[in-house]
């Protein structure tokens, strides 16, 4: 196996996580066809393996992290994939008093504080040297890098949104109780909670005790739990215009399932969880955004980050009432001059895309004012160089 071989098997949302969580998984799902019996073994001697090392940093940092308290509220970034989250936390997450979850505390939380040294080194030689770029888009891979905390929920418990990737037949369930917790017990939202919080701990410990920005597309359905957690809480909301949201998502799909599946599906079945799972997860958000305390949440169009991102930057800073944009701007500045040359993925928009989007996401283009087409525009001639991530 070759080091890309490795780097991709590395990939799968619960390589080098927790044993008992995968166990839990497999148990729990059961179908896994014979094709991907190969990733099955990796990822279970990852989690065997690593077993150890997480024993020793739950016995040795255990109260450390049990009193560790989270303050100020984070801040959550939301959204459905491919609106903009992406590139809304990476430019955010320029500003030095943020804190944020690493790539590496995503891959290997239950040992991510022992493992600081020589132990994340050698993951990012495997993983970054492997794949430079994120497999999903063009964006630079970093192991220091800010990532969503999701993977590193699907990483030590079954109740994350990314294993759809892993179970795609089982999807509808696990959209439900995963991401909207609808028919979940008591017990299992407090398991839920508990790691939940248990992951921000050890986020601020690593960033020095500083107020956390964290970026989860999952959340944009666990307002009303977010909120118990964490009354003080800001939101940031972002939008997109459907028809590109919908091609960038069925991308996505495709690419993240060739990473994790243990399943097969038809491509019509990724659409109809496309179709359905938007509104579902948006109605949802429409539904628990009037929780919010005022001043607490602000709504950004992707198009208007797009044009004027240091705008919109301050305007998010001034609805929120955070401190200290002017002593950011500048590497908010050279962030966005970072980021110029980067080429966002371009999709064709067919009559089909478009009758189907109009059909099932009607409610987003009366919400957010976007114009709904009636058939596909005229190709456009391509763009130049300067334009920012489109995830």
């Amino acid at each position: 196996m070759n080091r890309e071989e490795l780097a991709a098997m590395f990939e799968h949302p619960v390589a080098m996580g927790s044993l008992q969580n995968w166990l839990r998984l497999l148990w729990r799902h059961k179908k896994v066809e014979a094709h991907y019996l190969p990733r099955v073994l990796f990822v279970t001697l990852t989690t065997l393996l690593t077993s150890p090392v997480r024993v020793y940093e739950q016995l040795r940092y255990a109260s450390t992290i049990h009193r560790t308290a989270i303050q100020p509220a984070p801040i959550f970034i939301i959204g459905h994939w491919r609106s903009g989250t992406t590139h809304l936390h990476l430019l955010l997450c320029q500003d030095p008093q943020l804190g944020f979850v690493s790539t590496f505390q995503t891959l290997a939380p239950g040992f991510c504080l022992v493992g600081q040294g020589r132990i994340k080194k050698i993951v990012g030689y495997w993983l970054v040297k492997g794949h430079p770029t994120r497999f999903i888009d063009n964006v630079p891979l970093r192991i220091d890098a800010p990532q969503e905390e999701e993977f590193a929920m699907a990483n030590v418990t079954p109740h994350s949104f990314l294993h759809v990737f892993s179970f795609p037949r089982q999807a509808d369930e696990i959209f439900a109780r995963t991401t909207l917790f609808q028919g979940i017990t008591p017990a299992t939202l407090a398991e839920w909670s508990a790691s939940y919080v248990e992951i921000l701990r050890k986020a601020t410990l690593l960033a020095g005790g500083k107020r956390l920005i964290l970026k989860n597309c999952a959340n944009t359905g666990r307002i009303r739990v977010l909120q118990e957690l964490f009354p003080d809480a800001k939101f940031i909301h972002i939008v997109r215009n459907p028809y590109d949201l919908f091609l960038s998502t069925r991308q996505l799909w495709h690419v993240v399932l060739s990473k994790s599946q243990l399943q097969q599906i038809e491509p019509a079945e990724i659409d109809r969880h496309i179709l359905q799972f938007y509104p579902q997860l948006l109605q949802q958000y429409l539904a628990d955004r009037a929780l919010i305390p005022p001043g607490n949440l602000v709504e950004v169009r992707f198009e208007d980050l797009e044009a004027a991102p240091l705008d919109e930057t301050r305007r998010i800073y001034e609805t929120l009432g955070l401190p200290g944009y002017a002593e950011a701007e500048p590497a908010l500045q050279a962030y966005l001059a970072s980021v110029t040359s980067y080429r966002k993925n371009r999709y064709q928009l067919t009559p089909d895309v478009i009758e189907q989007v109009n059909q099932h996401w009607s409610f987003a283009f009366d919400t957010w004012g976007y114009r709904r087409l009636e058939s596909a525009p005229a190709p456009q001639p391509a763009q130049g160089a300067h334009q920012v991530p489109d995830n």
